[in-house]
């Protein structure tokens, strides 16, 4: 097989790493991670990170709803959806915004971070929402997802390699930094079929959006561990959810459900984040609700499974960091 048809090979003007130079890179950023992990295990600087409630659970409240009700949760920001169907319509996001912005912002939050669908930097829609963001000093985003066809898996991965290294161009034009979110199942989902499209990229800029659920379904019991290792040196926002298997006619499904009732390994994961020194927005993600729940019996019962996993979130955080210097 020549070395251009290699899965994990771009074009010559991607700049990619060839197989012994990711390889190295890979090893030594594991060697990073490790050796910071060792260093920071004995005494790990307290978390003052901002933790980021998800807007998508409480998609049916507007700005203001919004944000008083994650004011009164106890959360210290809004990871804002920016995409069809969210609480800023992407068309819309050179004018509406600045308005949500300010309205969480008047509320004592922050919005360290919005979830968008942009894949690639050719969507009109890419430069006003990563422009706007710029200027509302809001550091992160996250991108929209890439998927597997199965036709082809070189050519899709070269493809999804492309489309992210022009996106990840435009948000360093912009003046903010995109996360790439490990989804199970999709181009990324295990973090090493995509790490040697991120790695070439400026740090500074385009990193991981890290997900202990996902890498979990992925990687098994030591998978997410080692993907975790990997990413930290740059590490740009961790979500947080837990999950069970549920058995389907068609095969295993993540079914997510409360932190703590799941198999996700909740101590040993903030254990490990500790030992990082990650100080990053931390989203935590509520997606088990029913989907045909009425939206006046969904909202407050959403709010108290927020405050559950929120406490749990935090007694975790103390645990793995130290007490808050906040």
């Amino acid at each position: 097989m020549r070395h251009s048809d290699h899965p994990l090979n771009l074009t010559p003007a991607s700049k990619s790493l060839s197989r012994r130079e990711f390889l190295g890179a890979a090893s030594a950023a594991i060697a990073i991670a490790g050796s910071s992990a060792s260093a920071s295990a004995a005494a790990p600087s307290a978390y003052n990170g901002k933790l980021c409630f998800f807007s998508k659970a409480l998609q049916s409240m507007d700005w203001k709803r919004l944000a008083q009700a994650v004011k009164r949760m106890g959360f210290d920001g809004v990871d804002l959806t920016v995409r069809k169907g969210g609480h800023v319509a992407p068309e819309r996001a050179a004018e509406d915004l600045p308005k949500a912005v300010a309205i969480i912002r008047e509320a004592g939050l922050e919005v360290p971070m919005i979830t968008t669908a942009l894949t690639s930097a050719t969507d009109p829609t890419a430069r006003p929402i990563l422009a706007t963001a710029g200027k509302l000093s809001i550091p992160y985003f996250k991108a929209g997802y890439y998927y597997y066809e199965f036709k082809d898996v070189r050519g899709e991965l070269r493809k999804a390699g492309q489309e992210f290294r022009g996106l990840a161009n435009l948000a360093k034009d912009c003046g903010i930094q995109v996360g790439y979110h490990n989804h199970s199942e999709y181009i990324g989902g295990p973090v090493w079929d995509f790490a040697p499209f991120i790695e070439p990229l400026d740090p500074k800029w385009a990193g991981y959006y890290f997900d202990p659920c996902h890498a979990t379904a992925e990687g098994g019991a030591g998978g997410w561990k080692s993907a975790l290792h990997f990413a930290a040196p740059r590490l740009k926002m961790v979500a947080v959810k837990d999950f069970n298997w549920k058995k389907t006619g068609k095969g295993l499904e993540v079914a997510v459900c409360p932190l703590g009732e799941g198999i996700v390994d909740c101590k040993e994961f903030f254990r490990v984040l500790a030992g990082t020194n990650f100080q990053g927005p931390i989203t935590l993600h509520i997606e088990y609700e029913p989907e045909d729940m009425a939206a006046s019996e969904r909202e407050p019962k959403t709010i108290s499974d927020t405050q559950r996993d929120l406490a749990f979130l935090k007694d975790h955080l103390r645990e793995a960091y130290g007490a808050s210097e906040k």
